[in-house]
């Protein structure tokens, strides 16, 4: 059987709502609705890490963001750690990476946000390289700086999301046709510009998203949606039109029924809003929460094995792509990387009753999240930029997503709930014994209070 190509085609901070298969109204994303039409469109999909470097390093690795030791920003990537990347070379890919990395640099050791990326700290893309560590240190929405596989400085002029998607067809267009290729397409948007706090939609997307349909969960609370998310749909449409381009090459190259691409978000965005709940954060935050508008991503899958417009709804997680990307490439992953295979969710192969996620940065924190509830834990006597772990938590939040898909109603300190925070107490203790190896204490909201 011929090994597919694998495109990764990875957005920054992109809540799932701004796809129109996600309950978008407004004319945002109609390539990845049409993949999605042909594909599979996994509906509750999630993050392991609400942060980026952590995000990424669960996504080249397979592992979640403790195991990797880079639990926060600015920990580079262990050299020895075994990536898709690594594995998809040894099993015959040409291997690409284009865009944002966020996994070379760690503070006060090595910096490499403005200059380029040694060749040992890549995690295994060797043969097409174009990219920054930080790319939003080294560009703007509109024109920048990466650097490529011979650590050159390559300049580019123009909106971000375009010239980074060029990068995307120059390799394709000179790959070697007689060898598979995994290419991870790395974008930064809709992600805000760190020197701005502002975010770059092309010119003209305040204009054309004047009239947007602002989301329930943002409406009557404090944030900065009000003057950010026209340019945030902006930021989002381009990203769909790259989309497209991308598509309309794999078919002029007729690879497209070879190819499997995996479309799909870091983390989403809160705007601001859960700001005041955040003890570490600032000001300046949009994520690093355990709400589903942080937590929850697009992931939609097109080629073989994802065909036939389906829908799916068990819970699925970033932590089980790259389990599905080795899958794809040499045909078993069980040695490899945590989670589950996409390819058995999409084919009700197996059930997911929970998954599980890891916060940094704000606090120190765990949360299980089943079809139905959230329970969350945190440590607040930990420093979330220092520390990984904690032996004991105290419980934070317990929301009832069915009847409550707003969080609104925290039901953590409700008696009537305790036999469901027991069992999901349980269900978190057994993540973190297996994920973390370790035995936890969790205090009761009521123990805590006393």
């Amino acid at each position: 059987m011929e090994k597919p190509n694998i495109i990764v085609f990875f957005s920054d901070q992109q809540r799932y709502d701004t796809v129109g298969v996600y309950g978008q109204s407004l004319d945002i994303t109609p390539n990845l609705d049409n993949m999605a039409s042909e594909g599979v469109k996994f509906e509750n999909a999630f993050t392991c890490q609400p942060v980026c470097g952590p995000a990424r390093s669960c996504m080249q690795t397979g592992k979640y963001a403790t195991q990797t030791d880079c639990f926060i920003n600015d920990i580079g990537l262990k050299e020895n750690e075994l990536t898709i990347a690594k594995i998809l070379n040894e099993e015959g890919y040409e291997t690409a990476y284009i865009g944002k990395w966020h996994l070379a640099s760690t503070k006060d050791i090595c910096d490499f946000s403005t200059s380029p990326v040694p060749k040992n700290k890549r995690g295994g893309y060797k043969d097409y390289w174009m990219a920054s560590d930080i790319l939003e240190f080294t560009s703007h929405g509109y024109d920048g700086y990466v650097f490529n596989e011979n650590m050159e400085k390559v300049e580019f002029k123009g909106y971000r999301a375009d010239k980074m998607t060029d990068f995307a067809l120059e390799f394709l267009d000179k790959r070697d046709q007689n060898k598979p290729f995994l290419m991870f397409l790395s974008h930064i948007e809709p992600h805000h510009q760190n020197d701005k706090k502002t975010y770059e939609g092309p010119i003209g997307s305040k204009k054309e998203f004047k009239n947007y349909i602002l989301p329930e969960d943002l409406k009557n609370i404090e944030g900065d949606y009000d003057i950010n998310y026209p340019d945030y749909l902006g930021c989002c449409k381009s990203l769909d039109n790259n989309l497209g381009r991308i598509r309309n090459k794999l078919k002029k190259l007729n690879i497209e029924e070879n190819t499997v691409i995996i479309y799909t978000s870091d983390h989403g965005c809160h705007f601001k809003t859960k700001n005041k709940e955040l003890p570490v954060g600032g000001a300046d935050d949009y994520k690093r929460s355990f709400y589903e508008n942080t937590i929850r991503v697009p992931l939609v899958v097109y080629g073989p094995g994802f065909k036939g417009g389906k829908v799916t709804k068990e819970l699925s997680s970033l932590i089980d792509i790259p389990k599905t990307i080795v899958e794809l490439a040499r045909g078993n992953s069980k040695e490899f990387g945590e989670g589950v295979s996409l390819l058995d969710l999409a084919n009700n192969k197996i059930k997911r009753d929970d998954i599980f996620i890891q916060i940094s940065e704000s606090y120190v924190g765990r949360a299980i999240r089943t079809k139905k509830y959230k329970y969350c834990i945190i440590d607040p006597t930990k420093l979330p930029y220092k520390d990984s772990y904690s032996l004991e938590y105290e419980e934070q939040y317990l929301f009832d997503l069915e009847n409550d898909p707003l969080e609104k109603i925290n039901l953590i300190d409700v008696d009537s709930y305790n036999d469901i925070k027991s069992e999901l107490r349980e269900k978190i203790k057994k993540y973190i014994r297996k994920v973390e190896n370790l035995d936890i204490k969790i205090l009761s909201k009521t123990t805590v209070n006393k």
